[in-house]
């Protein structure tokens, strides 16, 4: 008889203990989760600051403090658009000319994920308000980024809400900070190009190689053979593709707050930072291909010189305005041809 009562009281306790773990438990669990909420938090900041701090040590942005202020309070933007619209310029810091050798206008969209970018030449003949006809790059010496967005829209009709000035030296540090080792690329053939007064020395051999950040960028930015431009183009599209691909891993991933905060110092942009992280996380999270066009289309435009402007493409205005609208509108995704200008001539095409 005492026997039971010991065993009954036995499985009382038992049960009583395990009553109490099971209410422990959803403590513990809570714990467990906001532990790791806040060591991910800290390790986004510390990540996204070592970045900052890190290129902010080597960096020497033209166009910093008060510039950068006045850009964005005299940038008028159209808000509310369905998408994402930003105007891309890229600068070159040893230029002294005042001049964006980059124009781009890249488009996101939020709901479907979509990513679009239409590349406009640099030596595009545009009218640009107030002032005489001229290069589309003129526009940024002129007025800088509000004048390019009004010279956009009266030759494109294309709205934008958004600006980012680019100086591309910050490309070779993120790419170096996504892949620490190079990344893959075919070199198709001998590459060989000297320029002492801006600073450039490409020299590859053809072949399978791993290129570091300041090489890569040497590599999109190779123009000086018989394709010219167009060759440029398509190794641009070349090395996008292959940085992309860094970039959707889990690596790439998990080193996005200081790719971000490693390049910010190179950026005078009207985005916060905090959209950019929330954006680009949300790009890498839904990872689709980009969409890419180049201004002026095949078939449009021609070669001609003016005293003023010296040689330009001269375009079918209209022609490469509805081609333009047709992109951005567009819902299916576009056929990309082999001289089309890809993501990567933000990173690139700054000499």
């Amino acid at each position: 008889m005492s026997s039971r009562i010991e065993r009954r009281k036995k499985i009382e306790q038992q049960i009583q203990t395990s009553k109490r773990r099971r209410k422990k438990s959803p403590f513990k669990i809570g714990l467990i989760l906001l532990t790791f909420f806040i060591a991910t938090i800290g390790y986004g900041v510390f990540q996204y600051y070592s970045g900052y701090i890190s290129a902010s040590n080597d960096n020497d942005l033209p166009g910093t403090g008060k510039k950068n202020n006045e850009d964005e309070s005299a940038f008028k933007g159209v808000a509310d658009l369905e998408k994402i619209n930003v105007l891309l310029l890229g600068v070159d810091s040893l230029s002294s000319e005042g001049r964006t050798d980059t124009i781009m206008i890249a488009q996101y969209d939020p709901e479907t994920g979509s990513a679009k970018l239409a590349s406009i030449m640099r030596d595009t003949y545009v009218s640009i308000p107030g002032y005489k006809d001229n290069k589309l790059n003129q526009a940024y010496a002129y007025g800088g980024a509000e004048l390019v967005r009004r010279t956009v829209k009266e030759n494109f009709d294309i709205d934008v809400q958004y600006y980012a000035i680019v100086n591309f030296d910050g490309f070779s540090n993120v790419v170096d900070v996504l892949s620490p080792n190079g990344v893959n690329i075919d070199v198709e053939k001998r590459m060989k190009y000297t320029d002492r007064a801006g600073g450039l020395y490409i020299n590859f051999q053809p072949g399978l190689q791993r290129l570091n950040g300041k090489e890569l960028l040497e590599y999109a930015r190779f123009r000086h053979d018989a394709e010219s431009d167009f060759g440029r183009v398509r190794r641009q599209q070349q090395v996008i593709s292959a940085v992309k691909d860094e970039m959707i891993s889990i690596n790439g991933l998990a080193k996005l707050p200081k790719m971000i905060g490693t390049v910010i110092p190179y950026i005078d942009t009207n985005i916060s930072n905090k959209k950019i992280l929330a954006l680009g996380t949300n790009f890498l999270m839904n990872p689709k291909e980009i969409e890419t066009i180049r201004i002026p289309v095949d078939g449009t435009y021609k070669n001609k010189n003016y005293s003023h402007a010296g040689s330009v493409l001269e375009i079918d205005r209209k022609e490469n305005k509805q081609a333009l609208k047709d992109f951005f509108s567009s819902t299916q995704p576009q056929i990309v041809s082999d001289d089309q200008v890809s993501m990567s001539e933000v990173a690139a095409d700054v000499h």
